[in-house]
């Protein structure tokens, strides 16, 4: 592991680099790099915060991190033996209901593998539970950072045999909430960890649990439940086909806005942007001036 570049971050990702080989339900599937870190960091970069992405992947594949170098990305690789590879098939109309399955994956991020970053958010941002353990988020905490995760990093379990993606509950759930200070759930990992799709009630449970700041997306918007109070916003996009990466783009946007805005507007923020996204295959490539245009249009 290399030393860490000089430089206060805004916002590091952990996590996996892979490969997302993704079938719609018309028919078309897309082989890509993806990944929770890669839709992340596109989009914190692109809005001109300093980004670092700390990613377990072979080494032999680091060409697929180049997008985010060229984005100005620091990125640090932990050497892995593969590099994850997922399957996920639309069977219906319905976008929140996705058949996923993990051909391989990289393994289990210590929290020695880590470098040192200076960055005052550190999210967790894993595509299943084959990522991240109490062990790394003890030690990262031990480091004072302000820490946030994506249960779908516990809630999507593997199958040992067919290796393919269910979604369980987690039986350490509120040992892992109370130690973050930002968690996001999509509306299925919502139901299933506290057994109800109604996003503000879900909300109401996840803060029962000690964390202050919750983030929550359906199909057609994304509630935020910070501090005791409950802030929505509708997307706008106009199409599916970039559906995605969905959660992992809107809680990016919303993790850059937060540096330096309130919740109001950084929820207003991340259901434009992430919008714009939706309506295209692959991470966000849009500007600031492209977000605030669509807020103008759709968001005011």
């Amino acid at each position: 592991m290399k030393n860490a570049l000089p430089g206060k971050y805004g916002v590091t990702f952990i996590g996996h680099m892979c490969y997302d080989e993704v079938t719609h339900f018309n028919g078309d599937t897309i082989v890509a790099p993806g990944s929770a870190v890669l839709c992340g960091a596109m989009v914190t970069s692109r809005v001109g915060v300093k980004t670092a992405a700390v990613v377990k992947m072979s080494l032999d594949e680091e060409k697929i991190n180049q997008p985010m170098k060229d984005r100005g990305v620091d990125v640090f690789v932990i050497p892995a033996d593969c590099t994850t590879y997922s399957k996920v098939v639309h069977e219906s109309e319905n976008v929140d209901e996705r058949k996923i399955t993990l051909i391989r994956t990289a393994g289990l991020i210590k929290a020695e593998d880590v470098p040192e970053l200076d960055s005052r958010f550190v999210h967790l941002c894993g595509v299943s539970d084959s990522e991240f353990d109490m062990d790394l988020i003890d030690g990262l905490k031990a480091r004072g950072y302000s820490l946030s995760t994506d249960m779908q990093s516990f809630v999507r379990q593997i199958t040992p045999v067919t290796h393919e993606i269910n979604f369980g509950d987690v039986i350490n759930k509120k040992e892992i909430i109370s130690r973050m200070d930002r968690v996001k759930l999509d509306v299925v990992e919502a139901r299933v960890l506290t057994g109800t799709d109604d996003l503000e009630k879900a909300s109401l449970i996840v803060e029962s649990w000690g964390c202050p700041e919750i983030m929550i997306t359906n199909s057609r918007g994304v509630l935020a439940r910070v501090n005791g109070v409950t802030h929505y916003e509708k997307f706008s996009n106009n199409s599916v086909i970039g559906r995605t990466g969905r959660g992992d783009t809107t809680f990016a946007a919303y993790l850059a806005w937060r540096l330096e805005h309130d919740v109001s507007e950084s929820l207003k923020f991340a259901a434009a942007l992430v919008s714009i996204k939706m309506e295209l295959y692959g991470p966000f490539q849009g500007t600031v001036e492209d977000v605030y245009r669509r807020i103008k249009e759709k968001h005011s």
